[in-house]
């Protein structure tokens, strides 16, 4: 499978969601994240759908994006969401109304952080590495990682691993409270099931209700921040510094940057 699409399974109220481009670690192209879109939708309009599991086919969550496919997305300042989609990140447009668990494992780069970080309930193999890379690459995270990660793990747990683009463990993704359980492999997606049964055992519209209620407790300013997220890449794209990255990701060495 070289081109990704998404695996999606009903379990009683449960809509498992499956990433599947094992062939490529989970790679993001256009037609996986056009499908992520769609599958958020169809949890979100479906009235016997209560619960989403988001989680991924084969050994690693995801490795981050297929950086060629998104080039001109991010040149043209706007995330493009597949028509009667919605956006999985939730920076733009309606988020779906409904609780969605995040189970992870293997490799969790980039974009899956910021899934992850989208996401209501967070799980993670014992043997997943985690990783927010974009600052070696001469750019910045634009999936609202730069928005999330400080609300949820706290400025300086957050700093130290967004700065660096250091790769962290589960270990410490449950010890920053990145995640809220950290299981054995074999039983990660069963463990996500079952909680997302209990969850979809209780009474629909207060769960909802609830969800909705804490979302309106986020700060305002995350709007306004999320809005300038592709705007604030632009200059990032036509600098050397992103040049330097891409050549020390194409020749597997450390970058050399200049700061224009």
């Amino acid at each position: 499978m070289t081109t990704g699409q998404i695996a999606l399974e009903r379990r009683g109220h449960v809509l498992l969601i499956g990433l599947d481009r094992a062939a490529k670690r989970n790679a993001f192209d256009l037609p996986l994240w056009n499908g992520l879109c769609q599958a958020y939708a169809e949890l979100d309009r479906d009235p016997e759908l209560r619960v989403g599991v988001l989680h991924a086919l084969g050994e690693h969550f995801t490795g981050g994006l297929d950086l060629p496919q998104w080039a001109p997305i991010f040149a043209s300042g706007t995330w493009t969401i597949a028509e009667g989609g919605l956006d999985p990140l939730g920076l733009s447009g309606p988020r779906v109304s409904k609780p969605v668990i995040g189970a992870v494992q293997g490799l969790c780069y980039t974009i899956g952080i910021e899934l992850l970080l989208a996401t209501d309930l967070r799980i993670a193999a014992a043997s997943t590495k985690f990783a927010q890379i974009e600052i070696k690459r001469g750019i910045y995270p634009v999936g609202g990682a730069t928005l999330r990660f400080p609300r949820e793990v706290g400025w300086g747990n957050a700093m130290r691993w967004l700065l660096t683009g250091d790769t962290f463990d589960a270990a410490e993704a449950l010890r920053i409270g990145l995640v809220q359980e950290v299981v054995a492999a074999e039983a990660l997606l069963a463990r996500a099931v079952e909680l997302a049964t209990v969850i979809a055992a209780q009474a629909p519209l207060g769960v909802y209700a609830t969800l909705a209620s804490s979302r309106m407790g986020l700060p305002e300013t995350e709007a306004a921040a999320m809005a300038r997220l592709l705007p604030d890449l632009q200059p990032l794209l036509a600098s050397d510094d992103m040049q330097e990255g891409l050549r020390a990701f194409v020749q597997r060495q450390p970058g050399h940057f200049k700061g224009r």
